[in-house]
This record gives C-alpha cells, structure tokens and sequence, in this order.
C-alpha cells in the first residue's frame, strides 16, 4: 500500500476486516490511554492560559478526528506541550477568539500540505531546529510551573522568560510551604511510580492523592475551583468563530507556526510508531487528519492538537493496534468528563505543575542537545541560535531564523564541495574521464585549447567562484572546453553563468565546447533552449570526442563541425 494514498487507516481496518479480539484489545488500550490524558489534558490547557476544561474538550473532539481520520492505526492525539508556548502568546495578545482563528487556519494549512503531497518535505526540517526549539520549549514550561510548584503570592507572571525570572526573584519570599511541599512530593511520586506499575499513570495516582489530602486535611493550597471556578460535565455548544481579515494577517506567523508544529509532532509521532509496530503511516493523509481536528476543534473551544509520543507509545504498549483505540480514548474522556468533571475543581495546582514540570523534563532532549556540540559548528550555531530565540524571544522567530540559518548554512556547505578550475598540466591517469576515457599518458592539451573542470553541484552558491575562476584567463582560447563529468545538477543562476561566458567566448571569438553533460544539466539546457543557442554539436558525452573536436576545430573557419556522436546527436 502507498504511504501517499489519501485514506484514512480506519477505513482500511474496516475494509480488511476487524475482528472481536482487536476490538477487545483497543477498548482496554483506549481506556487505559484516556486515563493517562486526563490530567495532562486539563494541566496543558491551563498552561496554555486557558480553562482546565477546554484541554478536555480538545483532546476529546480532535483526538477523536485525528483517530478517525488518521494515515497511522496508532497514533493518539490532542493537546501536547509543543503548543503551550505559541498558545499562550496568542492568548495573551489576542485572546481566544485570536486562537480560535490561528487553529482554525492552521488547520486549513495542514489539509492544503496533505493534499499537495508535502508530508515527506516536512520531515526535512533540520535536526539543530528541531532539538533547538523543543529544549527551549521545555525550559519555558518547566519555568512557568514555578509560580504554582511553590505556591507563590503574586500575579500571573509575564510572558518573557527574563522578566518572569525577574517576578519570581520579587515574590521568592512569598514561597507557601504546603505547596512546595505538596509539589515536591508530586514530581517524586510521578518521577518513580512507573517502577510500582506502568498500567496506571503516575500523574492520576499524584491528582487522587494530592486532591484527597487537599480535602481531607484543609491544605492551605491554591485548587482548580479557587482560580477558575467551577468546571463544566459537558461539551460546549458549537460556536463558529468570527473571521475578521485583519486578524488573520496579524495571526498567520503564530497559524503557520502551529502548522508545522502540529505537521513535525504527529509525523515524529507516527515514525515512532511505525518503529513500535513494524507499519508504515500514510504522511500525506497524518497532516490531513490533523488539519480536519484543528479546523473542528475551535468551534468547542478547544485548543491547537497533534499526534502525542507518550500517550501514543502507551496506547501501543497496552494493546491498541487500530485507530479504534483512539476513539475510545477519547470517548473514555467524555464519559470520565460528565461523570467527575465537576470534582476536578479539587485538583491542586501544585500538583498540575509538578506534572508539566515532568512533561517538561521528558520532553527536552538533553542528552542529544549535548551529544550535538560535538557536531560541525554551523550545527551548533543553528541550534545554539534556535534554542536561545525560543527561549528569549519568540518560537515563530526562532523556526523561522532557524530553518534559513540552516538552509544558507547548507548551500555554503555545497558550495565549497564544488571545486572549479582550468586544466593545463599535462593529464595523467588520474584525470581519465570514468566514462571511458583512456588516453595515452604522454598525451597533451593542445595549444590554443583550455579545459576547465566544474566538481559538484553548479548551482547559485558555486557561481559567483564560477566566474572568478573563467576572468583568471589572461588570453582568449581558441577552444574553451568545459569539463561536466562531475556536475549532477544545475540551477538556472549556475546556467545564467554558463550563458555568460558563452556570450563572452562568442564576443572573443572562442569555441565553447560541453563534455561529460549529465541527465539533469542536458535537460535544463533543452528546456531554456541554451542547447540550441550553443549548438547541438558543441556538446559531448565524452571528453575525448570534445578534446577530437578541438584539435581539428581550423580557426579561420568558425562554427566548423566534425562528424561525431554527440549528446545523442549525429
């Protein structure tokens, strides 16, 4: 089956048949994962700067459609941590109704990426950006616990990360005890509890006891219920958001930051999986189905969603083997929603921050960040660079900066592995074209005949040493001939600079010649028509029909021509 093929896994299920013992196996493994989501789901949304119910809604209405619809049999989605921090500065400039119209055209983006078949361009995102930008998302969620994990007297703190540092040394002697205490013992219990057991989440077991004792022992703590009131049991009405033109212009950097978040999450989430089960994913229809959950999920007031690692790798680990365990997860989250939402306002925030705290440190890839400053420096600097514009600046920025840097760093990399330079020693048989030339060794160049060698990649990197190289020629050659044995492709600035120096070799009076022409650079050459401007006859397989065609080029007689095979001429 074709990883590109626009269909959704679920229907493939369907149609291959689904058995009692799967739909066994994916109810058991779609419970056990909706357990897992629940605190986290409401712990993400209030990060976010939204109400602990609206990361329920989300991770019911979109992880359901990201289930239905995706191109993996595994994959869980929902709220995840990648999207606290473009989220919460959405919210804070914009509100929510300036979320509701950066998801929704995220969404729309991730269906156009589906349809024109870019879920492979996507996976291209250099490694440098993608660990840069997740370790700094990391540090910005672990330090916006702070206030919470130590139950700290004062106001929501800024959004910038060294003003928020700044509030925390004002407040630090405001630190409550109970809180710090409570959190501690949280992030420990959340920390170690997978060596008791992996079927029940150590973040539920953290919420059930930290509530428990809240309740039963008066803790003086701050709860869920005291800073937002009460929590609904049911799903919101649809609201269709207010699309006004000039808000979407304002909010396309943060959507198209979202977008490509959602695309890298879910398509790293679906490699994991395929790892995990031995599948392939369909990529193409994974952006599809994300787009569809993020175009759906504003009108429940629900948050950005995509594929989540964790829960992903749970739902495998507990048996889940088609998107039917998704749907159950989320259906699980329904249900558990209007039976307990209500006790939800019980929750301590010290605990939700201890479990974001923990988030936080599983999900910078610390190891990896290090293990990369041993990499090339250009590496470094693009991670370096990623890393600190997340942090201190803006995640859109940082994407953006780091992707060019990297992208301007790769082409200089090109660049210098393409070497020119003219030929004028005498050719020993280290300079015998591959494709069958084999002259003698005490065969030379002929006077009045430059051979200039292009290696590597001609493209607009290389061009600018293109041209230094050819003005070094003191002379005008009577055959100038370009050597292309080792160019697999060209670009139209390294054909700009190729026409140029024919229109330079015709003002002069010089024959140009072309050998070694690959696939690529002829095709480039039929479509501009650069071959008939040349002439058909001035390029050649092979150097040594070139270097036949020069000896008997009489330069009295322009344009003269020999009887040879050339590029598939006669």
């Amino acid at each position: 089956m074709p990883t590109s093929r626009l269909e959704p896994k679920l229907w493939t299920v369907v149609r291959e048949g689904y058995t009692l013992s799967a739909f066994s196996r994916d109810v058991v493994a779609g419970i056990i994962v909706g357990i897992i989501a629940l605190p986290l789901s409401i712990a993400l949304a209030i990060a976010s700067g939204l109400k602990p119910e609206q990361g329920l809604f989300t991770a019911v209405i979109a992880g359901f459609l990201i289930s239905a619809f995706s191109g993996s049999r595994v994959q869980i989605g929902g709220p995840t941590g990648a999207f606290i921090v473009v989220v919460y500065s959405v919210v804070q400039k914009f509100g929510y109704e300036g979320l509701a119209i950066a998801t929704l055209m995220a969404g729309v983006l991730l269906i156009l990426m589906g349809v024109a078949r870019l879920g492979g361009v996507i996976k291209f995102i250099p490694y440098p950006v993608t660990v840069g930008f997740t370790s700094g998302i990391a540090v910005i969620i672990f330090t916006a616990q702070i206030r919470d994990f130590l139950g700290l007297a004062m106001p929501p703190p800024p959004a910038e990360f060294i003003e928020k540092i700044a509030a925390y040394l004002h407040y630090a002697s405001s630190v409550n005890p109970s809180a710090l205490l409570m959190g501690v013992s949280s992030y420990l219990l959340i920390t170690y509890w997978p060596r008791v057991t992996g079927k029940i989440p150590g973040s539920l077991v953290a919420i059930l006891l930290a509530t428990a004792a809240t309740s039963w022992l008066d803790i003086p703590v701050e709860t869920i219920g005291s800073r937002f009131g009460s929590v609904p049991n049911r799903l919101p009405f649809p609201e269709i958001p207010s699309l006004r033109w000039e808000l979407m212009v304002q909010l396309f950097p943060a959507a198209f930051t979202i977008a490509l978040l959602a695309g890298i999450e879910s398509l790293l989430s679906a490699v994991v999986a395929d790892g995990m089960t031995g599948r392939r994913h369909r990529s193409n229809m994974e952006l599809i189905a994300h787009g569809i959950a993020n175009c759906v999920s504003p009108f429940f007031q629900g948050l950005p969603a995509t594929g989540a690692i964790a829960r992903t790798a749970a739902n495998i680990k507990n048996g889940g083997t088609t998107p039917f365990s998704g749907i159950v997860h989320a259906l699980t989250l329904l249900l558990i929603m209007m039976v307990f939402g209500r006790w939800a306002v019980m929750i301590p925030m010290p605990v939700l921050a201890a479990i974001l705290m923990r988030v936080a440190f599983n999900m910078g890839e610390w190891q990896l960040f290090a293990r990369l400053f041993k990499a090339p420096k250009s590496d470094v600097l693009v991670l370096l660079s990623t890393f600190g514009l997340t942090v201190l600046v803006d995640l859109t920025v940082a994407i953006e900066v780091g992707v060019v840097l990297a992208a301007f760093l790769f082409m200089r990399r090109m660049a210098e592995v393409t070497h020119v330079g003219f030929i004028r020693r005498e050719m020993g048989d280290d300079e015998r074209d591959a494709s069958g030339m084999d002259l003698p060794p005490d065969e030379r160049i002929p006077p009045g005949v430059e051979v200039f060698e292009i290696q590597g990649p001609f493209f607009f990197g290389a061009a600018d040493r293109f041209k230094d190289a050819v003005r070094g020629l003191r002379k005008p050659p009577r055959v100038l001939i370009m050597r292309m044995r080792y160019v697999p492709v060209i670009d139209v600035t390294g054909l700009m600079a190729l026409e140029d120096v024919w229109t330079k070799c015709r003002k002069e009076g010089t024959t140009l010649l072309l050998s070694g022409v690959h696939a690529q650079p002829r095709d480039v050459f039929r479509r501009t028509g650069f071959r008939d401007r040349i002439g058909p006859e001035h390029i050649f397989d092979h150097f040594d029909d070139a270097l036949t065609y020069a000896q008997a080029c009489d330069p009295a007689k322009k344009g003269s021509t020999l009887n040879l095979k050339t590029s598939g001429e006669s």
